[in-house]
């Protein structure tokens, strides 16, 4: 089968190479759920929770050892979640936070939180969020936490997303309800400068049961005086994409879809790949190069000197198949290259650069809908594969 746009499903080759199996099929819906490389224990990678075919929350926690090429067992996590946030610590510990745990959007957003330490591969429970969430961003600023937005249960079959905010102190292992942001989001990205300002751009509201828009709207966060100001549009609305600092204070959004009614024949919100920078020194954006071939639930990882290395995705959630399909972005250059495509398409998956310029992708959703085995439950894949530039 094949995808929307151009450079969709192509042929595995170099440089991918298959490299074991996850213990248990999974996948990561969230921005900031996926796998996370520990700084503390030696080419090592932390992967937790996901989702099962039927959105079921799982409680699996594995490492991957990049010198053994293999998945070992780490502990399990104590309460069963997806779409959580899981943040490497300072003291290189991490920290897993919020979710939810059962398969309907209206189910309860979980507030636990509980940290993981490489040294004893062991899991420890620390104190609640104030507020339940998921679908939330989470990033180091300093020393702490800061968790934003996100879902949260509005009725038995409704949700609404949320303006609150709260930091997490590692020492006290205990949370502080800080100002809130401007704009209810959740599924929005955030990047962390270097002066310690985090900005939060796009992701969505839900509009309609079931329904939700995507969002413009971007936001600054400052740590010294743990308020909002209110930053530049997103050229377009964005939900489902990508972003990452480029350097101290340049942001790169990559991706994602569009206002539009996808699957309908009228318009497709995934026609075009686009990329936008966003410059902290004068609060503003600027559109960089298109290409055809549009995607959403992909990942992004830097390669370093301005390259971004964006992998998989998919036009629609469902009745279609995960892409292969991996690029290059140069943001100084502004062009695209295709590389070699994955040995199996995916969307939803986990990824995280590995040292040398390398980059390990896991799990993920193959097919959904009249795309899979059972048009009732998603395709998940174990397979791992690692690039190698």
């Amino acid at each position: 089968m094949t995808g929307k746009g151009f450079d969709v499903m192509t042929t595995a080759t170099a440089p991918w190479t298959s490299t074991g199996e996850l213990p248990v099929a999974g996948s990561w819906y969230g921005q900031y759920d996926g796998a996370v490389l520990l700084t503390t224990t030696t080419k090592k990678v932390l992967l937790v929770g996901g989702a099962d075919g039927r959105s079921a929350a799982l409680d699996q926690a594995v490492r991957y050892d990049t010198a053994e090429k293999k998945w070992s067992p780490a502990g399990k996590l104590q309460t069963a979640r997806r779409l959580h946030t899981a943040t490497v610590l300072k003291d290189g510990n991490v920290l897993v936070a919020g979710g939810i745990g059962g398969p309907s959007p209206a189910s309860p957003a979980l507030a636990t939180a509980e940290v993981y330490n490489p040294a004893t591969n062991a899991w420890e429970t620390v104190g609640s969020m104030n507020e339940g969430r998921y679908g939330h961003c989470a990033v180091l600023v300093g020393d702490q936490v800061l968790v934003a937005g996100g879902t949260a249960k509005r009725s038995d079959d409704t949700v609404k997303a949320l303006t609150s905010v709260e930091t997490y102190d590692p020492a006290a292992k205990k949370w502080t309800t800080v100002k809130p942001m401007t704009d209810a989001r959740t599924g929005h990205t955030a990047v962390a400068f270097k002066d310690g300002r985090v900005l939060v751009c796009g992701g969505t509201v839900p509009i309609a049961r079931g329904a939700d828009a995507a969002l413009a709207f971007c936001e600054l966060y400052n740590p010294t005086s743990k308020a909002w100001t209110t930053t530049a549009n997103l050229p377009e609305p964005r939900a489902r994409h990508q972003a990452l600092a480029l350097s101290d204070t340049t942001a790169l959004v990559i991706g994602g879809s569009a206002p539009g009614a996808p699957g309908d024949g009228r318009f497709d919100p995934f026609t075009s790949l686009t990329a936008e920078l966003y410059n902290l020194n004068n609060g503003t954006w600027t559109t960089l190069s298109t290409r055809p071939g549009g995607r959403g639930f992909h990942r992004a990882v830097a390669l370093g000197s301005g390259k971004v290395l964006v992998i998989g995705g998919t036009g629609e959630v469902r009745d279609d198949v995960g892409y292969q399909s991996v690029l290059v972005f140069d943001s100084a250059a502004k062009t695209w290259t295709p590389v070699g495509g994955l040995a199996v398409g995916r969307w939803a998956f986990a990824a995280t650069a590995l040292d040398g310029g390398k980059v390990l992708v896991a799990g993920g959703t193959t097919g959904s809908g009249l795309a899979a085995a059972d048009p009732d439950v998603d395709d998940l894949t174990r397979s791992t594969e690692v690039y190698t530039p």
